[in-house]
């Protein structure tokens, strides 16, 4: 295993226990969360579970990644579409002025810096010898 592979193994882990944190502790515990930030709860919590549990979902993706980056690149492109999304979200709404709270705007600080080391991931692999094909 070569240094890079070790270290976005890192990436992945650390990613992966980001979100399933975020995501279950959204899901479990979202009012005393609300209620410290002082955020108005949704108007039905759905909304909230079902995104929360997406989160997890992804998080364990990322688990998935880091046991075996190569044979899980496909994952790795979900992840930048999914941190794409959320940081262009989150700048659009912190450009409108309705961002929901500063933490959100952190949240997507983190998630472009994870954007940015999935992209990595993706060249590295693309320039990997364990990412060619077996020769025939």
């Amino acid at each position: 295993m070569t240094d890079r592979t070790s270290f976005y193994r890192m990436v992945f882990l650390v990613g992966a226990a980001y979100d399933m944190i975020l995501g279950a502790l959204f899901f479990l515990a979202w009012r005393p969360i609300y209620d410290t930030l002082g955020i108005q709860p949704p108007g039905h919590t759905a909304y909230l579970h079902i995104a929360t549990a997406y989160i997890f979902g992804q998080g364990l993706s990322y688990w998935y990644v880091s046991r075996n980056i190569i044979r899980n690149l496909d994952m790795v492109r979900v992840g930048i579409v999914y941190k794409a999304i959320y940081v262009g979200l989150a700048a659009y709404y912190l450009i409108i002025g309705q961002m929901i709270h500063p933490v959100f705007t952190w949240f997507a600080v983190f998630d472009f810096i994870f954007l940015l080391l999935f992209i990595a991931c993706l060249r590295w692999a693309a320039s990997s010898p364990e990412a060619r094909p077996a020769s025939v």
